[in-house]
């Protein structure tokens, strides 16, 4: 078994910034690609970003390209996402998933095996 827990979520004015991690513990060998995937309330849970398990390939939503970086220490079995110029409608719940299957990164969550219990990150206007 896997654990994740993520850490860094809180409020912040648009245009500013924040920066998530996701602390994995248990069975780290086994995990392979990670990623971040964000709730609204009232909304589905949509993919944000992930990334591959040695780090060099990494995939965005086109709504966070070039404001959102994630990375991954695997030494410190933790991933981070660095969200800049934040917008109101980044406004939701960040989850963290690990994949135990897949080496490069992905946007489905059905296809990740372990899930954070989830930071909440709220951007005013």
């Amino acid at each position: 078994q896997v654990q994740l827990v993520e850490s860094g979520g809180g409020l912040v004015q648009a245009g500013g910034s924040l920066r998530l991690s996701c602390a994995a513990s248990g069975r780290t060998f086994s995990i392979y690609a990670m990623g971040w995937f964000r709730q609204a309330p009232g909304k589905e849970r949509e993919f944000v970003a992930a990334i591959s398990r040695n780090g060099l390939s990494t995939e965005y939503a086109d709504s966070v390209k070039g404001r959102f970086t994630i990375s991954r220490d695997n030494a410190k079995s933790t991933v981070f996402l660095q969200m800049n110029s934040l917008k109101p409608e980044d406004t939701a719940v960040y989850y963290c998933a690990a994949d135990r299957t897949y080496y490069n990164p992905h946007t489905s969550s059905g296809e990740y095996d372990y899930w954070g219990q989830g930071t909440q990150v709220t951007v005013s206007s």
